[in-house]
């Protein structure tokens, strides 16, 4: 068995590799995309928009799938067309191609993003002990490759399509070779809620349960999407670096998730889930006084290099709570949890753009500081057995977020 469990791990960390890679090739040639489709500055935010759209709408389905099937299966042919969509929106030329192959990126990188989560909370159960922050790692890792290829392809005048192909023949076998390890866990719809929380009041309690982590998820790709919308734009437009100093923040940031996400399992292991989330939250709320207030470029890195180690360990630590708070649920909680992912990303860029418009880009950045602060009050949210019912008793139940309940 622990043979199992450690391929297991080993094939899903590598899957969370493949989807980092495969999101930053997307979303670093937004501007290629556009000039290959000559998609018009007014429609490019709606394209935009749709992808995350429809990864909530994936999401969503993927809670219903996994009533049927096992979140294995899910991940094993989600992931295939992610690759092959991102192919395909680098080889059209009109724009209901490119809306074709966007809308399918959305929807299968919902179900993707949703199964590898399921499987790891499962896979944490098994094992005992904190791996989430080490899958987000490999996540971050593949970021980070992805860019830095992407970075290349544009440097060397590649066509979208030529920078594509190698990425997607290379990862698409060897992925689909490495989900025969997956390992499912017992995250099915559980034994529902008894008592005056059946069918009656489940939708309320499940609701109430749940809110606080989704909150945290909002505010957390809240402060995620501001970096890797704004970064640049910050730092070349308010604080007068070069425009190609103005591209190093988002790396550092990327690279600031991989280390922290990299060492915070030991974090969790040593210190609790609770002491590592408000660690956390500080620290990236720091980060963002910190850009605000910066008097030139170099300070404003040193924030974003904050941003970075604070907000990488909240996500991964959020799917792991919900996974505690659903024992015999989990794969219902996590896919519900995970349409909060995208909630944030559409939230987060518009409201520091529309801040930073109305006001200023330095009074807009405390905004996402306050609401990743907000996380602290969430915080008693990620400890095992704690007080889920906010009226200060413990009450341990399994409830079943799958039936008896109206959704959120």
């Amino acid at each position: 068995m622990t043979e199992v469990l450690r391929r297991g791990r080993g094939s899903l960390a590598f899957s969370f590799f493949v989807q980092g890679a495969a999101f930053a090739l997307l979303v670093t040639r937004i501007p290629a995309i556009q000039d290959q489709y000559a998609i018009s500055d007014g429609l490019l935010p709606v394209f935009l928009a749709a992808v995350p759209i429809l990864a909530g709408v994936g999401s969503v389905c993927t809670e219903k799938l996994v009533k049927r099937v096992r979140p294995s299966r899910v991940l094993r042919w989600s992931q295939p067309v992610v690759l092959l969509a991102l192919l395909g929106a680098g080889a059209g030329d009109t724009l209901w191609q490119a809306a074709l192959a966007l809308g399918a990126f959305g929807l299968a990188v919902g179900a993707l993003d949703a199964s590898m989560n399921m499987l790891g909370v499962s896979l944490q159960r098994a094992y005992g002990r904190s791996i989430m922050l080490g899958f987000h790692a490999a996540y971050s890792l593949g970021g980070i490759v992805g860019a830095s290829l992407a970075w290349v392809g544009a440097h060397w005048q590649l066509s979208l399509f030529v920078s594509y192909l190698p990425v997607v023949v290379l990862l698409l076998p060897a992925a689909f070779v490495g989900s025969r390890w997956y390992v499912d866990g017992a995250g099915g719809a559980g034994e529902g809620v008894d008592g005056a929380e059946g069918a009656a009041g489940g939708s309320s309690v499940v609701f109430k349960m749940l809110l606080p982590l989704c909150l945290v998820m909002t505010f957390a790709y809240i402060g995620d999407s501001t970096v890797s919308n704004w970064s640049a734009k910050y730092l070349q437009d308010v604080l007068g670096s070069s425009e190609q100093l103005s591209t190093v923040p988002y790396n550092v940031y990327m690279v600031m998730t991989l280390v922290g996400r990299a060492l915070g399992d030991l974090g969790v292991r040593r210190f609790g889930a609770v002491v590592v989330v408000r660690f956390g939250a500080v620290v990236a709320a720091a980060g963002f006084g910190v850009v605000a207030v910066a008097p030139g470029a170099w300070v404003g890195m040193l924030g974003f290099t904050l941003l970075g180690l604070g907000l990488c360990v909240i996500v991964p630590q959020t799917f792991a709570a919900a996974g505690r708070l659903f024992p015999n649920a989990s794969d219902s909680a996590i896919a519900r949890l995970n349409v909060f992912n995208y909630v944030g990303f559409l939230i987060g860029s518009p409201l520091v753009g529309a801040l930073g418009d109305a006001w200023n880009y330095r009074g807009a950045m405390l905004v996402p500081m306050v609401l990743v602060l907000v996380t602290l009050v969430y915080a008693r949210s990620f400890a095992p057995g704690a007080d889920r019912y906010g009226d200060g008793h413990e009450r341990p139940r399994t409830v079943d977020v799958g039936r008896g309940s109206n959704g959120l």
